[in-house]
């Protein structure tokens, strides 16, 4: 069984009738909630600019209680966004759950950052949110109910040193996200963000040495030449954490629950 599948029968249903969108759902976080949703009987549709990942997402999902179809998209296309989002609602008459979670991380101090890293990066984890956000919400009003979760960082609430164009970003797509939520609240539909820290993915490890496979101590414990604090649970979070704190959110147990930002990074940043 994929390390993103995993057995929820107690949960099974909960989704049941609805359409979530999730984007940057070919690994990682992304795949970890797209699968949890369809475990929980959703109708997922799981985007990614790479086929590869949503095509084997889609294939390990069958047998759910729900349903997985990969749709490739690039979020920093908004023709292409907007095509997506209106054949969902085709499909599926509606579309009750977006989940953002598409990111790319361009690390650097800012004297190396390049004109493209800093272009590249906001592309994807602002303009990208934006482009979706936009499209499932002119859909999510005109039907009276809907839920937008995007996933963040808790990098977009402190500085880290060479991570200024991320942590920009990030910061950025959580007050579009917060004030979409104001504008729409009154139309029925909740914006949350949900702000992972250090989570065990593919993005998480390219920051390691190279060839290491273990969590390096100073991300647990802290590393005070980089101002960073060290995580007072003791370890970094699987992308199924960050998962289960989408799934409440877009839940009806959150339901008077709208603007809020729920970090989910084992105490790190303090707050």
């Amino acid at each position: 069984m994929p390390e993103h599948i995993r057995n929820e029968s107690h949960a099974e249903g909960e989704f049941a009738g609805r359409t979530a969108l999730v984007t940057g759902a070919g690994q990682g976080i992304g795949a970890a909630v797209a699968a949890a949703l369809a475990a929980r009987g959703a109708h997922v549709v799981a985007t990614d600019r790479d086929a590869h990942g949503i095509d084997e997402l889609a294939a390990s999902a069958r047998g759910s209680a729900g349903t997985i179809t990969p749709r490739v998209m690039d979020v920093t296309d908004p023709a292409a966004v907007a095509s997506v989002v209106d054949g969902v609602v085709r499909d599926h008459a509606g579309l009750d759950i977006l989940v953002n979670v598409a990111g790319i991380l361009r690390s650097a101090p800012v004297a190396e950052l390049t004109d493209a890293d800093w272009a590249d990066t906001f592309a994807v984890n602002t303009t990208g949110v934006f482009h979706t956000s936009r499209a499932a919400a002119s859909h999510m009003t005109a039907r009276g109910s809907g839920c937008i979760v995007t996933v963040a960082s808790n990098a977009a609430g402190i500085p880290r040193t060479g991570m200024a164009a991320y942590a920009a970003s990030k910061a950025a797509a959580t007050m579009f996200t917060k004030c979409l939520g104001l504008e729409i609240a009154r139309s029925g539909v909740r914006c949350n963000v949900v702000a992972p820290g250090s989570t065990d993915t593919a993005m998480q490890r390219a920051l390691w040495p190279e060839g290491q496979s273990e969590v390096p101590p100073s991300v647990i414990a802290g590393d005070p030449e980089t101002y960073r604090t060290g995580i007072p649970l003791g370890r970094i979070a699987s992308p199924h954490d960050i998962a289960d704190a989408v799934l409440f959110l877009a839940s009806d147990r959150a339901k008077h629950i709208t603007l809020q930002e729920l970090y989910v990074d084992g105490g790190a940043t303090l707050r």
